[in-house]
């Protein structure tokens, strides 16, 4: 299938449509409206500039910054100038920043928004040319406003072949040393443009770009997405603010990552608890009533299409929310298959638990071993400068995932955990983590979960309360059995918890046990909590800080 690559849909935008407003930016609690024409505009200028440096086609520019649009008018600049894009995580570790800095060989990096200067300063070497986006960050060479005032506007834009490399999206590394995934422009349009056509949208349509863009679903489903589907963008000025700039927006498009869902969850509960909630949903019209306003509160009542994907969701929390009306759409991709590849879209309640059909743009098939193989013009043709991860990476032209997964008589996909998840027990029996870890999501107090247990005789898991359960009490211990004895009624006796531990801190980027698109590390879980697998405890449920004591 032939696809327009993304500088011909951005021109297409931008002569249909060139006063249109297209990204809403906030700074310092004023927003700035930016029409398609103005980025158009602001992008070659850019180009120009960075041509100007003596960069060349084919050098590696990087991007580290947390999302403005000031990212995605660099995006399309460096395609314009015919240079290959370096997504950089602004959670990144001084290690990973000059792990992609090197390994690509970038020529120059853009630096904006960050929650903490220390690793950039740490990582970022002297030589390498910094522009500033006109936000308080570190100290650069050039200021982003500069570059618009000095440069004019670049006449003839790059025009690619679909093979050529628009960017290097480095791996998350949540199993070592992030690798570069070369995306061609056929992968990322093949993969927006099939975004674009699984919804309907309508003339008002807007979203959100939150999520880390140097993920590739948010590159993919919402920044190159929009040139498919001209939808608006408004951003987020910091976590502060995150509900009152959604209010704002009051997004009809929206897509989440589960650690968010299950925050929002809490949220709700700790205002309205589950079983006053079920009762009034119970209720007629009053049910109508208490939906607008949750919904209202967290801003999104005029939200149409929901959707989560990085990390599995917990089919329980996708069931409390359709109670309350919002039917949020799993999806399913990896950086190699250039973000969605498959979706519950348009969503259907019977196929919750899975992560729907395939998009247009791949196909799928199971290995013997029960592994998830894709193909088509979305998947990736290798890693960057490693020929034996590559080689490793594909079996007769189909990509190997690591994913297991399993396909229902409805044509549905569902993953049943990552390949290398598995882990065997004391007694020689491999058990899969995460089906677990999504039954004990039903209790909508435990807001993370890791089942854990190489070499024990029973395996176990290891949970994070939401804020407001953190600390023991008789009721929480009560409740927390009751799920644990439910869980272990439904698994094959090798699978069932012999305890379930209350972590005495939170899982996240910060403390190296989330990966920056809050995938679970679990070498890192393992490593951190290693020493009560094999200690003695009491009772069946337990708090971490208590055992001992």
């Amino acid at each position: 299938m032939d696809y327009r690559l993304p500088l011909a849909q951005l021109a297409h935008n931008v002569a249909t449509h060139p006063d249109k407003a297209y990204l809403h930016q906030p700074k310092n609690r004023q927003w700035t409206t930016l029409s398609w024409g103005e980025v158009d505009q602001q992008a070659r200028r850019i180009a120009s500039a960075l041509k100007a440096q003596g960069f060349v086609e084919g050098d590696r520019i990087a991007i580290f910054a947390k999302n403005s649009a000031e990212w995605f008018i660099t995006d399309f600049a460096i395609m314009m100038a015919g240079m290959i894009s370096v997504p950089i995580y602004a959670t990144a570790g001084a290690d990973t920043i000059r792990h992609i800095l090197n390994h690509s060989e970038a020529k120059a990096i853009f630096i904006g928004k960050l929650d903490s200067l220390d690793a950039g300063k740490e990582a970022i070497p002297e030589s390498l040319l910094r522009i500033a986006y006109p936000y308080p960050t570190l100290p650069c060479q050039v200021q982003w406003e500069e570059w618009l005032q000095q440069y004019p506007p670049l006449e003839e834009v790059h025009n690619p072949d679909a093979d050529d490399t628009v960017t290097l999206v480095y791996t998350s590394g949540s199993t070592g040393v992030p690798k570069g995934v070369v995306l061609s422009y056929r992968n990322v349009a093949s993969s927006s443009y099939c975004s674009s056509i699984l919804t309907p949208h309508q003339p008002n349509d807007c979203t959100m770009s939150y999520l880390p863009l140097a993920h590739i679903t948010e590159r993919c489903v919402v920044e190159l997405m929009t040139l498919y589907s001209p939808i608006e963008i408004y951003f987020v000025e910091s976590l502060d603010t995150f509900i009152d700039d959604v209010k704002h927006a009051r997004p009809t498009l929206f897509i989440s990552v589960p650690r968010l869902w299950t925050k929002f969850q809490a949220q709700v509960l700790a205002q309205l608890p589950q079983k006053k909630l079920q009762r009034l949903l119970k209720i007629p019209l009053l049910n109508s009533l208490v939906k607008r306003k949750i919904r209202k509160a967290l801003g999104l009542d005029q939200t149409r299409v929901f959707g989560s994907g990085s990390a599995p969701i917990s089919v329980e929390t996708l069931r409390w929310y359709a109670r309350l009306g919002i039917h949020i759409s799993e999806g399913w991709g990896m950086t190699e298959t250039s973000g969605l590849s498959c979706g519950n879209n348009p969503f259907s309640l019977d196929r919750l638990g899975t992560i729907g059909v395939p998009q247009q743009c791949v196909e799928m098939k199971l290995s013997e071993e029960g592994e998830v193989l894709i193909r088509g013009d979305a998947v990736f043709r290798e890693y960057y400068r490693n020929p034996e991860a590559t080689a490793e990476a594909f079996v007769d032209g189909w990509f190997r995932t690591g994913d297991r997964g399993a396909i229902r008589e409805d044509g549905s996909w569902e993953i049943v955990g990552r390949v290398k998840e598995q882990f065997k027990t004391g007694k020689g029996k491999y058990v899969a983590p995460v089906p677990i870890e999504s039954m004990l999501g039903r209790n909508h107090d435990i807001e993370q979960v890791c089942v854990m247990g190489s070499g024990r005789k029973q395996p176990l898991a290891v949970i994070v309360l939401n804020a407001q359960l953190q600390d023991y009490s008789p009721d929480t211990e009560a409740a927390l059995q009751r799920t644990l004895d439910e869980v272990n009624a439904e698994l094959e006796s090798h699978q069932r918890l012999d305890h379930l531990i209350v972590s005495e801190e939170a899982w996240d980027i910060e403390n190296g046990l989330l990966t920056p698109t809050l995938k679970l590390k679990r070498d890192q879980l393992e490593k951190r909590y290693g020493h009560l697998l094999s200690q003695k405890l009491d009772k069946p449920v337990v708090w971490e800080n208590r055992i001992g004591n």
